[in-house]
């Protein structure tokens, strides 16, 4: 059975996705940035292992990558997931881990790289907002897509409404792309776009406003 190490430095809640998902897998560890983060305690309460490689005990970027990395390899696991990890990692580390570290970032890339996305989305007019599931490359939120999710924006939506929103796109959508990671079912083409074995096209869109709102 493949197994996955998952980081964090919140709550956590994209790692409880993954638990209630319960993906075909062994979590061998859940490694946070901050000793308090909370979903260090879920994760203890479901057993896994945890570990905390706190970023302010080094000195510099580098030396936290390097301590997270021996961390990680510890377990020598097949995936690495960003799960709410918000920490910039280096080059090396993320050419480390090319092709089997996997990140979620709130917005349909690439718009709205970085932070404040629900803001910006809001600010800018967008009638769709939305998650992305991307393999992890050195440059920011900037990798090849695996599944995307969209909801629609409402003229009268506050920061926090659609933030909510989106996160429970963001439930349904990275447990998806694990799961297909873990079945062997990405690939990246010659274009470096990834690919799904068996994908099903779809035939629904998303408009916003609907057509027929009155």
């Amino acid at each position: 059975m493949k197994s996955i190490v998952i980081l964090i430095s919140g709550r956590g809640s994209n790692m409880e996705a993954m638990l209630a998902a319960k993906l075909p897998c062994r979590i061998a560890a859940v490694i946070g940035n901050k000793a308090d983060a909370k979903g260090l305690e879920t994760a203890r309460a479901h057993g896994i292992p945890v570990a905390v490689v706190a970023h302010a005990e080094h000195a510099s970027r580098e030396l936290f990558d390097a301590a997270l990395a021996a961390e990680i390899d510890r377990h020598a696991p097949d995936l690495v997931v960003l799960a709410g990890f918000m920490r910039i990692l280096g080059e090396a580390f993320v050419r480390r881990y090319q092709g089997r570290l996997m990140n979620i970032h709130p917005s349909l890339l690439p718009a709205f790289p970085g932070l404040h996305t629900h803001r910006r989305a809001i600010e800018a007019g967008c009638r769709v907002h939305g998650c992305t599931v991307h393999f992890v490359t050195p440059a920011l939120d900037n990798g090849p897509v695996i599944i995307q999710a969209a909801v629609p924006v409402y003229s009268d939506d506050s920061e926090e409404a659609l933030a909510a929103r989106v996160l429970a796109q963001e439930h349904i959508a990275y447990p998806q792309a694990v799961r297909w990671f873990l079945e062997g079912r990405l690939s990246l083409d010659a274009g470096g776009r990834v690919r799904l074995d068996g994908e099903r096209r779809g035939t629904g869109a998303l408009l916003s406003p609907s057509p027929d709102a009155r």
